[in-house]
Formats: C-alpha cells, structure tokens, sequence
C-alpha cells in the first residue's frame, strides 16, 4: 500500500467513532432519497401503465337523462376517439354484520364483456352476465373492508326498493382508485362502495331503458379536452347536462394528483437538507482534524509529496466516510422503499405495484452525497494545501487571551475555576462555537420539520370538525327537492337540529383564471355550518355576493370586493357575475359560500335543497340510521365522527408515516452532530485536560470542564434551533399546498419539548461517551512536547 493510503487508514481507525457517525448522517440522507424518489418514479410509472393499460377515459360527463339516440352526436365530436355511454345511480346499502350507513355508487357495465373505456380488473370471480339481473361486481377496497366475496349477498335500496344483489367478482378500476363518495375529499372503503351492475338491469331500475345518464370519453393524440368539453355541454345542455369535465378533475385521479405533487416535492426537498447537514459536519470534522495534523502536512510536504497529493489525500478521506454511508443508505433506501410500495399499494389499489430499484435516482444520490461532501470540505483542504512546509511544522500559534466579558463584568468570582474556564474557552474560540451551536441547532430544525405535521393536522380537524362543520351527520339528497324534505328529517327520532344545504356545480371565471366547484347555500343564522375569516372568527354570510375560500381566492386571484363570473352547470346553466363579498378560511378542499335564498336565485330553480346536516341524539343513532336509510330521496349519509377517521386514516398512511421515518433520520442526524462536536472538542484540548490532571485536577473536574462546555453549546443552539426549524417548516408549508388540503403552520409545544429531549439525550449520552474516553487518556504520551 501506498504511504497516503496506510496513513488513510490509521487516520479513519483513530477518529473511527466519529466516521461512523458522519456515515450515518449521509446514511439518513441516501436512505431517505433513494425511498422516497424510487417509490415516486414506481408510483407514476405504475399508475401511466395501469390507465393506460385499462383505457382510462380521458373525459367524462352527466346529465339527468339523455335517449341512447344522442350518443351518436357525442361520437361525432372531432377529437373523441372512443365514447361509453353509462348509466349511474347513488344508492344506500345495507352489508351483513355491519349496522353503521354505507353508501354505493352503482356503475352500469356490459353484460358478459368489459366496457370499451375504464376497464375492470378482475381480482377474483368474474364479470356480470347477461340476463342475471341481480349480479354486480365489488370494489376490492370496499370487499375486503367488508369481507366479502364472490357468493356474497349485500342488500340495496335501488331507486326506494329493497333488492338483494349478489357479488360475482371483486375488481379495480382507474377510474375508483380511491374510493372517495362524490362530495367527500377523503376515501372511506369502509362506508362507501362502488359497485359495478349489468346495463340492463341498472337501466330498468331506474326507468333509463334507451336512455343514460353519464358518459365517458376518450381522445385522439393532440385533440383539445376543452373543445371536446365545450361541444359535449353544447349537446347535453337539453338533457340536464351538469357540465363535462377532463381527466384532471376526476374525483379520484385528481385526489392522487394532488397527493403525488406533495411526494415529489418532499422527496427532494427533504434529503437534500439532510446532506446538507451531512456536508456541513464533514467541513467541520476534516478543518479540526487538519488542524490537529499541521505538522504531519509539513513533514509530507518537506518530503517532497505535491499540494494536490495532500489534498487528495484529505478528499479521499472524505470520500471514504461519505460513500460508506451512500452504500448503507442506499441498501437501507431501497428496502424501505419496498415497504413504502407496500404500503401505497394498499392506499392506491393498483392491480400490482411496478417497483424497481431507478439506476438513475441511485447516481443521484451517489452524485449528490459526493458532491457535498467535496464542497463541505473544500475550504479545509484548501487551507492544507496553502501551509508552507516551515509554517505547517511549527505548533500553531496559541490563542489570543484577553479578560473574558464575565470578568470585565466583575463576576468572575461567582463562579469556581472550571466554570470560568469553560467561559473562557468558548469566547476565546467564538467561530468554533459558532460552528457547533449552528451544526447542533440543525440537528434541532430537522426534528421540527419531521413533526410539525402533527401539530398542523390537529389543527386542522378542530376548526374543519369543531369550528366550522359541527353537523353529526350530514345527508345528501338524490337531486334539489323542496325544503320539505329537511322538515321531515327534523322530524325523526334522534335528530335534535336540522339545516338546510344547497350544492350547485359552477365555474367561477376572472379575467383569464377559471375554476370548476361547487357552490354551497347556506341558510340565515345557521349553526351547524360556520364560515370562518382568516382568523378563525365565524361570519355571516352577505344576503349578496360570494364568499370564496383563501385558496380558491388566490387561485382566482380575487378579493373582497372584486367581480368572479359564475357559470351555473345545472338547471338553466345562468352566467352571472357576482362581487366577492368575504374571504373565508378552509384547510380542506376548495369552495365558494353564498346564501341559500341568494343561491337558488342564481340558478332558478327557486326554494330547492340538495341536503341536510343534522346534529342527532347518539343514543338513538341505530333506529335513525335505519330510517334514513329507508327514504328514497337520501342518496348517502356521511357521519362526521367517520369523516374525521377517514381524514386521520388518510393522514396516517401518506403522510404522517413518512413524518415517522423522517423524525428517526432526524435523531440519527442530531446524535451524531452532537457526538461530533463533543469528540473533537476531546482531540483538540487532550493535552490540556491531560495537563490539569497532572496539575492535580481530578477526573471529574475536568469532565465537567468538557462537558460542561457541550451542554452550555447545547444549550445556547436549542432555542436557535427553534427559530430555524420554524422556518424551515413555514417553506414546507408552502411547499406542500395542494387544491385538496392545505396546512397551517402550526408548532405546539409536545414538538418542541421532543425536538428539545432528542437534542438533550443525544447532548447526555455523548457526554458519557466523552467522560469514558477521558479516563484512557495518556498523560505521558499526551504530555510530550511537541516543540
């Protein structure tokens, strides 16, 4: 071996604590890319293949009820390469073992063959047949929530009639993803199911016999989905048309847009601030460590070895730290990125998940962990290679020592002589200091970022479900009826308050932006539903104008007392414009308020409700439900106490359990910061602790000089800390905002304390460390002059 590389390799095994901790950084770094951005790149490129795949439509549409006859004029439209015609109805169900309300979604599909767009994946059984009425092919989500099979028999209330329907198959479909109920954000498998039934006999329950009611089309390679759009609504418009939309807005799709825009955002952002940490520790490990090794730079260079050879030597020092780390966080990344895939598989539900380890996110990771460390340590190695042969063999000239401020203070005297000896050293060494307060405070930050979510997401469910949405259940009705309906639900066992609601599909216009939503009519002095401002304090909505949400403001970009124009999808589908008459605060979703009377004016379809929120007795909550249930103008029921489950379940399998694995790299990373700084503090001052022993100093004194020293750093980088990591938070906040939720920044104290206690235990268990290494110090060998 070369004379560099034996020197390489005592080097690494003397200061071998410290490169495993480094590794360990990188580790948590390399790991957390290579899983995040390898899970990404399988998501997308398994979700492109599987819509693909099963024709996935390209736009969709629905009318009240359009004869079968029109379908030829849709087909016509330039650009529309394939088109299915469907028929589709809400339904309530009624699952064995299982008393809570369960929603459907009943799909027409055709008898014996697979539908030309949106095709099903059979997980198992098989597909409907022709003249087997009752036959109807399951949701695998909403199977397995329920157990059920092929044999299986659910019960239906099929336009107000009871009917046993029996599961033949259980499959998938790209356009059910998610199993989200129409008016919801979350998905609830649980309660809510899409099933699949043969044309003809959806189409004769319903009275759509030569007649459909939703449509579904694809495109031909370069046609426009907004002319395509603009000529469907053109011909639906008669039927009760309700306005086409593209594939983008779908319900489920757009869901799991929004969710993959959060994932490919944090799985780069995140990482990188890792290495960053990563490089960071590597400057300040390699500028002590060369400091330390003066004499040995001047005795290589007297003996003839170049300045590049030198600093190769210190890179490849490096080098060796950080790709021991990138190979570990690389083998570490890969298999929690196959539990990550797992995991998404259960969420997403695509028929097989295509992971693959990405050759090009492993060169990434391995380009970045190189890169950074190179440039985390390029100022140390310059200054090795600038020192001279005669100035670098010389000791390095001692500190300027002066009166420290507490003793220009007079205060020396409160304290004994190991405290001010600590005093003095930190302020005779401030960039030193400095450098270990800011590596420590970093530590802090990330622990911040991996849980603020957790803080944020509290919030959220109290001013969304205790502020703002204090229905326990809220019931959508089949179409707009009369306000009668509301009064009859009043009138029932368990409801002790019932309110009104209005929905109305709209595209709301400002100058060139536009936006497709739903207007919601809420009723003069309502109490279950509260419209809150930006601080959180409930409004009134205006007899005139609209109130949009903040998001949906700035998407508009639009304020109070600006103009939108609204184009009403339903009824006579009016254009008005309307003034903006308030800015609301909503985490979830986007959405405009007007009042209710004000509402059913714009659309003219006069005093009509789509639904009802009612606060009910728990106590009689079975006998309700079961009313409910019976009536056939309720389309779905949705309990606020399962929303709020649905929305934690949501949060617990995307994203809170990333905020997991990432508080753990955290802690690694703090520990090792902290460990750090605490081993070299010891290599720097051996001599000098070694001295005070000999001067009669005991081992506890002078552990406490050391010790001392780190918890004072420690102490001074956890509120420093604090700030940081706020602020990294506020840039995830906004880089995590998405149109289906948004998060506030919101730190509680529990994230703090935590942050607080990892940092203070990892501060603790290196100064055990430290305490242990002192008593192996040579004091002979330490002493020995060097001059």
């Amino acid at each position: 071996m070369k004379a560099f590389d034996r020197k390489l390799l005592r080097d690494l095994w003397g200061m071998r604590s410290q490169a495993v901790a480094i590794a360990f950084v990188v580790l948590a770094g390399v790991a957390t890319y290579v899983a995040m951005r390898n899970v990404m790149a399988s998501l997308e490129v398994t979700l492109d293949s599987y819509y693909r795949e099963y024709r996935f439509a390209d736009g969709f549409a629905a009318a009240r009820r359009v004869p079968e006859s029109v379908r030829a004029r849709l087909a016509a439209i330039p650009g529309v390469s394939a088109l299915e015609t469907r028929v589709t109805a809400p339904v309530n169900l009624e699952v064995p073992g299982f008393d809570e309300p369960v929603a459907g979604l009943l799909v027409s599909v055709p008898e014996d063959r697979q539908p030309v767009l949106n095709r099903l994946f059979l997980r198992e059984g098989r597909l409907v047949r022709a003249g087997r009425e009752d036959e109807v092919v399951l949701n695998e989500a909403f199977a397995e929530s329920h157990a059920l099979r092929p044999g299986h028999t659910i019960t239906a209330i099929v336009n107000g009639r009871r009917r046993d329907l029996t599961v033949v198959g259980v499959g998938l479909s790209p356009e059910h993803l998610l199993q989200m109920q129409p008016g919801t954000l979350f998905p609830d498998p649980v309660r809510f199911g899409v099933i699949w039934m043969g044309r003809g006999a959806l189409a004769a329950a319903y009275d759509m016999e030569g007649a459909f009611n939703d449509v579904a089309f694809s495109l031909t390679p370069g046609a426009s989905v907004d002319d395509v759009i603009e000529r469907v609504d053109l011909i639906l418009a008669p039927y009760g048309g309700v306005g086409a939309y593209a594939r983008r807005l779908q319900l489920s799709n757009w869901a799991i847009s929004e969710e993959f825009r959060q994932l490919r955002s944090s799985s780069t952002t995140l990482p990188l601030v890792f290495l960053a940490v990563a490089a960071f520790l590597l400057n300040v490990v390699v500028s002590r460590l060369i400091t330390l090794q003066r004499e040995q730079v001047g005795v290589l260079k007297a003996f003839g070895y170049s300045n590049a050879a030198v600093g190769l030597h210190y890179v490849k020092l490096v080098l060796v730290m950080a790709l021991a780390g990138a190979a570990a966080g690389i083998g570490v990344g890969l298999w929690l990125g196959s539990l990550m895939g797992d995991l998404y598989l259960e969420y997403y539900r695509f028929p097989a998940l295509d992971y693959r380890a990405s050759i090009p996110v492993i060169v990434t990771a391995v380009g970045l962990t190189t890169g950074a460390s190179i440039l985390g340590v390029l100022s140390a190695v310059r200054r090795a290679v600038r020192l001279s042969p005669a100035i670098a063999m010389r000791p390095a000239p001692p500190p300027l020592y002066r009166r420290t401020v507490l003793e220009r203070l007079g205060l020396e005297r409160a304290f004994d002589q190991p405290s001010r000896m600590i005093a003095r050293n930190l302020e005779r060494q401030p960039v030193r200091s400095a450098l270990t307060v800011v590596g420590i405070a970093s530590s802090c930050a990330i622990l911040i970022m991996g849980m603020f979510f957790t803080d944020s997401i509290e919030h959220v469910l109290r001013v969304e479900y205790g502020l703002s949405q204090r229905e326990n259940l809220n019931v959508s009705f089949v179409g707009p009826t009369s306000t009668a309906a509301v009064h009859e639900l009043a009138a029932l066992p368990g409801v002790r308050h019932a309110e009104a609601t209005r929905a109305a599909p709209v595209r709301l216009r400002r100058e060139h932006r536009e936006y497709d939503t739903a207007i919601q009519g809420i009723p003069p002095g309502a109490y279950l539903r509260q419209v809150v401002n930006t601080e959180l304090e409930p409004i009134a909505i205006p007899a005139h104008g609209i109130v949009l949400t903040e998001r949906l403001a700035q998407t508009l970009s639009a304020g109070a007392g600006d103009t939108v124009v609204v184009e009403v999808r339903e009824g006579a589908r009016r254009i008005r414009s309307v003034p903006v008459a308030g800015i609301t605060q909503q985490y979830v979703g986007l959405a405009a308020y007007m009042e209710i009377s004000e509402l059913n004016r714009l659309v003219g379809t006069g005093q009509a409700v789509t639904g009802a929120l009612l606060l009910t007795d728990a106590s009689r909550e079975e006998e309700l439900n079961k009313a409910l249930r019976e009536r056939p103008q309720v389309a779905s029921i949705a309990s606020q106490e399962r929303m709020i489950a649905s929305f934690r379940d949501t949060m617990d399998r995307s994203m809170l359990t990333m905020t997991l694995i990432l508080t753990v790299f955290a802690g690694v990373i703090a520990f090792g910061v902290v460990y750090n700084a605490a081993r070299i503090s010891l290599s720097e001052r051996d001599r000098e602790l070694a001295s005070l022993r000999v001067l009669g100093l005991r081992r506890g004194e002078i552990s406490f000089i050391l010790i001392g020293e780190l918890a004072v750093l420690t102490l001074v980088a956890l509120p420093i800390g604090f700030l940081l990591g706020s602020a990294a938070s506020a840039g995830l906040v906004q880089a995590f905002q998405t149109d289906m939720y948004r998060f506030p920044l919101v730190l509680g104290r529990k994230t703090f304390g935590i942050a607080a206690a990892v940092v203070l235990g990892a501060a603790v268990v290196s100064g055990l460390v430290v305490h242990r290494k002192l008593s192996q110090l040579d004091l002979v060998g330490v002493l020995k002059t060097r001059e």
